[in-house]
């Protein structure tokens, strides 16, 4: 006999000559919200039984029997001596017409199967109509778990039916964790989880993960908790009792509209609770050790919920509150990751669904574990996600100093969501004499590595921006650093110092794209800096050239993310941020600059879609300078008579300036600086006075030991110069240079008429 296994691809296979039209026989493609085909009929028809096979029919009064005739020894008829009527009988001697006995044979085994197979039809009518009558069968494609009557007999329809069930749970596991798979971040995976197996799987799912998630190796401190993540059923639904209506009746009369005339729970008819219209659970729930929730974790495996540890673990985890399907309807999986349990799941079936069975354990136990280590790596890819943000936020500034003369404004944008860490950085760094140094670089790659090397050479730039080095002698120590680090390590930099005073600019590069000065008028250029090589290439020289930097004027300093992508080459990024800058400054007017904040986020804004396939470091300097009306300088020859000179200078200073109120604390703290730099200096000493927010005053000699603030003894002649600028001016500080140093101290301006004193 030939089997044709239903399935749910289309109709089963029907022999010549059997009727389709009739009712009850199956004509319907399975799956497609019509009546399956019978799958009895099918095979009966298709290999029909031999007439030798056929049961006899039961002889009905008036009718002969479709066998008489045919020599049964059983039947009165056909024995000998009866003498049957001519054409009746087979038995020789009883004068039948030749042939005719044969015939009738022929014509009652005909008719015997045409008796089966109309018996067999309406069975199988009746059968359809049955399980078309039953609920989960009205026209609606049957889900996962969800079986239709096969109606195939025992050992044929049966394997074929299980075959078919077993493999839609094999493409149901293997569809559900590519979804699962497809989350990076713990939220995705989660949503994942439901969106898969709701409904397909089962009509409600509740997540619970423990709160905090442990990340890799740390175990746990204190009681471990579980926290309600997500939830999610077939239809959400509005209240059953009208709106208002459920929370008005509380939670028993929203318990008793959910049950079935049956007395089950149709969870699907509950109020949905929250914003987020989750089902009715606990939001936490406390494992208590040795309790029934707790077994239930540790084994691992899923149970039914109408097991016996199930049904003592539900009412913990969920709440004695939420009520918990009869039988095999319910599913709590324990969701375990690599070390440990670190969650649970409950699948949640309807009474209008087919209880689950067995094998979908096996089912909700891959589901659990690819949920478990995906939350895993999830929650470990938060933990390095979160490190390289730390170190990168550490690495740039944390706010940028507000030097005199000159404002700043900067920003820094992540490469793409899952590369955050880069090699891109800048800096603002105040040098004596009331100059800034700007710097941008570019540390080749994404990594951690190249965080790290960023870090090391900006504190190098740091370090030698203190020491008051030409930038040229900066990019030329950065490049032996960045050789001591390893023969792979290479930036791009670019370094400049800008001098307040005389409104210049000194800039030296290596291989940094150059930058971009925007002027007061609206014009913007792109200054030419010889490009140099890029650091960590070694032997080479860098040069720096000294330029003019009016007020008004602002200097864009820019990593190659801004101007270089997939889409465009790097000069032609340059030439659109130039036109930019332009267009902005004509927006906001020819006889002021563009506000500097703003200006750097309309810089940005010439992003596209594909123009993000590198980090980006953005630092905008606005010059105002000072003016030469506010700047007073001398030198000193080193003797004696310094001090005496530079408070006379000091007031005629503050009288040109009406600044007559501070001529004491001047003169004093004038006269101690100056005499402890003609102690040691061989050349003249300079001084220089500077009026912008505060009175600022710096002595320069050569000598390049700093002072240091100590404590006098009450015998001792000196050593209280220090103390006395420490505590009558608002800040001082020594800093060395190339040729010597610095010692520099700070006065607030006293407050004008009405103004609040400034601190």
């Amino acid at each position: 006999m030939t089997e044709y296994p239903t399935s749910q691809e289309g109709p089963q296979p029907v022999a010549s000559g059997g009727r389709t039209d009739e009712p009850g026989h199956g004509t319907e493609e399975l799956g497609h919200g019509k009546a399956p085909l019978p799958a009895a009929e099918a095979v009966r028809t298709h290999a029909q039984p031999q007439a030798a096979d056929l049961p006899r029919p039961r002889a009905t009064e008036g009718a002969p029997s479709a066998s008489e005739g045919a020599g049964d020894p059983g039947d009165p008829a056909s024995a000998p001596g009866q003498g049957s009527a001519p054409g009746q009988g087979s038995v020789p001697g009883q004068g039948s017409a030749p042939g005719q006995g044969a015939a009738r044979v022929r014509a009652g085994r005909d008719e015997a199967a045409a008796a089966e197979a109309g018996s067999a039809r309406t069975r199988d009518g009746e059968a359809a109509r049955e399980a078309a009558g039953r609920p989960g069968a009205t026209g609606q494609a049957p889900a996962f778990g969800q079986a239709a009557a096969s109606g195939l007999p025992s050992g044929i329809g049966s394997e074929a039916t299980i075959a078919r069930r077993e493999g839609d749970r094999l493409r149901f596991v293997g569809a559900a964790t590519r979804r699962i798979a497809r989350g990076i971040d713990l939220d995705e995976i989660v949503l994942g989880l439901c969106r898969a197996t709701v409904p397909t799987f089962s009509d409600a799912i509740l997540v619970y993960l423990r709160d905090p998630l442990p990340v890799g190796d740390e175990r746990p401190v204190g009681p471990v908790v579980l926290r309600l993540r997500r939830t999610d059923r077939l239809r959400p639904i509005d209240e059953f009792t009208g709106a208002g209506a459920a929370a008005a009746a509380g939670a028993g009369a929203g318990l008793a509209g959910a049950m079935t005339p049956d007395g089950e729970l149709d969870f699907s008819q509950l109020a949905l609770v929250g914003p987020q219209g989750d089902l009715p659970a606990a939001e936490l729930c406390e494992i208590r050790p040795g309790g029934a929730l707790a077994e239930v974790l540790r084994g691992v495996r899923p149970v039914f919920g109408s097991s016996a540890a199930a049904r003592a673990a539900l009412p913990e985890l969920l709440g004695a509150d939420h009520p918990v399907p009869r039988g095999q309807r319910a599913i709590l999986a324990p969701l375990r990751g690599r070390r440990r349990v670190i969650g649970a799941a409950v699948f949640l079936r309807t009474p209008e669904r087919p209880a689950f069975e067995t094998n979908d354990l096996l089912v909700a136990a891959q589901l659990a574990t690819h949920t478990a280590l995906g939350i895993d790596k999830a929650v470990l890819y938060g933990r390095e996600a979160y490190i390289a943000d730390e170190l990168q936020r550490t690495m740039l500034p944390d706010s940028l100093p507000q030097p005199t003369g000159v404002r700043l404004a900067s920003r820094y944008l992540p490469a793409a969501e899952t590369a955050r860490v880069g090699g891109d950085w800048y800096d603002a760094i105040p040098l004596p004499g009331s100059r800034v140094a700007l710097v941008v670089g570019d540390v080749m790659g994404h990594s951690m590595t190249s965080a790290a090397i960023m870090g090391q050479l900006r504190t190098t730039a740091q370090t030698l921006a203190q020491l008051d080095l030409p930038p040229a002698e900066v990019l030329h120590h950065l490049d032996e650093q960045a050789q001591r680090l390893g023969s792979d390590r290479m930036a791009t930099c670019l370094y400049a110092v800008y001098d307040p005073v005389s409104h210049r600019i000194t800039i030296a590069n290596a291989g940094h794209p150059p930058p971009v000065l925007l002027h007061l008028g609206g014009r913007a250029e792109v200054l030419r800096v010889p490009p140099g090589a890029p650091i960590g290439v070694g032997g080479v020289d860098f040069e720096a050239v000294e330029l003019d930097a009016p007020a008004g004027a602002t200097l864009v300093l820019y990593t190659d993310g801004l101007v270089e992508s997939r889409l465009r080459d790097v000069w032609t990024g340059i030439e659109q941020l130039r036109e930019r800058l332009a267009t902005t400054a004509q927006l906001t007017g020819l006889d002021h600059p563009p506000p500097l904040e703003a200006l750097c986020d309309d810089i940005l804004d010439m992003l596209g879609p594909g123009d993000r396939d590198d980090d980006i470091a953005l630092l905008a300097a606005r010059f105002d300078g000072i003016a030469p009306s506010d700047v007073a300088y001398w030198f000193l020859d080193p003797e004696e008579t310094a001090p005496g000179r530079a408070r006379r200078f000091a007031r005629r200073a503050l009288a040109r300036w009406g600044l007559e109120e501070l001529e004491d604390s001047l003169e004093l703290l004038v006269s101690e600086v100056v005499t402890n730099a003609v102690r040691y200096a061989e050349r003249p000493v300079t001084l220089r006075l500077l009026r912008t927010d505060v009175l600022r005053c710096e002595v320069g000699d050569d000598s390049p030991q700093l002072p240091r603030q100590r404590r006098a003894r009450d015998d001792d002649e000196g050593g209280r110069g220090l103390f006395l600028v420490n505590r009558m001016a608002r800040r001082w500080g020594a800093t060395r240079l190339s040729s010597g140093k610095v010692v520099w101290f700070e006065l607030a301006l006293p407050a004008a008429p009405g103004a609040p004193e400034r601190h």
